[in-house]
């Protein structure tokens, strides 16, 4: 019966621990697309507040669509509001490449994307509400086999 105890509690040391060495999630958000369609029109908008501004924070898009997709891209729109500061980011991010194919998880054909925007280097500067709006720019409109999107935000190890 010890045995059992001694391995429980081993169990349960072991699990807090690895618990407690993965990044703290601050906010994670995702807006659902109609038809698997995203119109340049839909600006998805993710409000989230800081009270930490000593912390170093990753923030990452996620992105779901089907294996249907028809790009090894995306560009989009990054509007970024907070207390202090507001800027307008236009980024290509990738989604595929020729020698791996799709670079995300994916299950069947369904496929996410976590692409990182930032990597330990965002500090918010000041405590308060901040805006992340993503507007897709491609040429096809609206852009077919988009799940979803959303932001994470977290605290860098």
């Amino acid at each position: 019966m010890n045995l059992i105890k001694h391995n429980f509690l081993f169990l349960v040391i072991g699990s807090l621990s690895f618990i407690s060495c993965n990044p703290i999630g601050v906010f994670e958000k995702n807006v659902a697309f109609k038809n698997r369609e995203w119109a340049s029109a839909n600006k998805p908008s993710f409000s989230f507040h800081i009270s930490d501004t000593v912390s170093a924070y990753n923030i990452y898009l996620v992105l779901r669509h089907t294996d249907a997709y028809s790009y090894n891209n995306i560009w989009m729109k990054l509007y970024r509001k907070g207390p202090d500061t507001s800027y307008i980011q236009q980024v290509d991010l990738r989604l595929a490449n020729n020698n791996q194919g799709w670079l995300g998880a994916g299950m069947d054909d369904v496929w996410e994307q976590r692409i990182a925007l930032t990597q330990g280097t965002t500090q918010f500067r000041k405590s308060g509400d901040y805006e992340f709006t993503l507007e897709q720019i491609m040429r096809q409109d609206p852009l077919q086999h988009v799940m979803n999107v959303g932001v994470r935000v977290e605290k860098a190890q």
